[in-house]
């Protein structure tokens, strides 16, 4: 099916760019595109995205170790 998309021009030529790198049309990179955010996986070219939602839990913990950190410093002076 044919459609009409307004994409920024940066952004057509950095998938421009993309496409040709891979050696694909760009029609099948935008597809492609399309049909992994769908279905929720990661993109090939961004490995560090599915390790990035196993770092949430950091901020309790941060929040956790400067509240010790500000108790054990308050007791010294």
């Amino acid at each position: 099916m044919k459609t009409t998309l307004e994409i920024p021009d940066r952004l057509l030529r950095q998938a421009k760019a993309a496409a040709a790198r891979q050696g694909i049309p760009l029609r099948e990179l935008v597809a492609g595109a399309i049909a992994d955010k769908l279905e929720g996986q990661p993109r090939d070219d961004r490995p560090w995205m599915q390790s990035f939602g196993q770092l949430s839990g950091l901020r309790s913990e941060t929040a956790r170790i400067s509240k010790i950190i500000d108790r054990e410093f308050g007791q010294v002076s």
